[in-house]
């Protein structure tokens, strides 16, 4: 094949697509504007707004529902004594929702259990132990489970495979040592 009839089949190809290309163009312009005119007019915001804040939906109820809760909660803050007491040197606290018994044990007590209370059945245990100032190596016995990470604690210490916590009464680790 001769280069003169590639190029007559390419421009014979190219005319026939170009041909069929205008008759898909032949009266696009009325077709757009049939749809568009088929097509609702677009709300304006202020109507889309009035049309979700009147129609009642689920999503209403999910709103009053938080609305509700938080509500609640901010009543519930307001009205009741924080739930764990205000924190001193001298006094122990863990939280242990659904247990039977606490105890606190350390140093100040020869490790010998000294029970813990929960009066209003919150879960939140406490006891109040008169300490002189000094370091303190101590843990919380929950249900007979050994819980040596106190939270409150300022240190920790590993000691024959458990952990203790170590809380300083009347200065820091640096104030005592001195």
């Amino acid at each position: 094949m001769r280069w003169d009839e590639v190029d007559e089949l390419l421009r014979a190809a190219l005319q026939k697509e170009v041909a069929e290309g205008v008759k898909r163009l032949e009266g696009l312009e009325e077709r757009v504007i049939q749809e568009l005119a088929r097509r609702p007019a677009r709300e304006s915001l202020w109507q889309r707004i009035r049309e979700f804040l009147t129609r009642p939906t689920p999503r209403w109820a999910l709103v009053g529902a938080m609305a509700a809760l938080l509500l609640g909660f901010a009543l519930g803050r307001l009205t009741s004594p924080s739930p764990i007491p205000q924190w001193s040197p001298n006094l122990f606290v863990i939280a242990a929702p659904g247990a039977r018994s606490v105890a606190v044990v350390g140093d100040f007590s020869a490790w010998q259990p000294l029970p813990m209370s929960d009066p209003d059945g919150d879960g939140i245990w406490t006891a109040s132990i008169p300490l002189p100032p000094g370091r303190y190596e101590y843990a919380f016995l929950v249900d007979g489970k050994w819980i040596g990470q106190d939270p409150l604690a300022e240190e920790y210490l590993r000691t024959f495979g458990e952990y203790v916590s170590v809380r300083y009464v009347g200065g820091s680790r640096e104030n005592l040592s001195s």
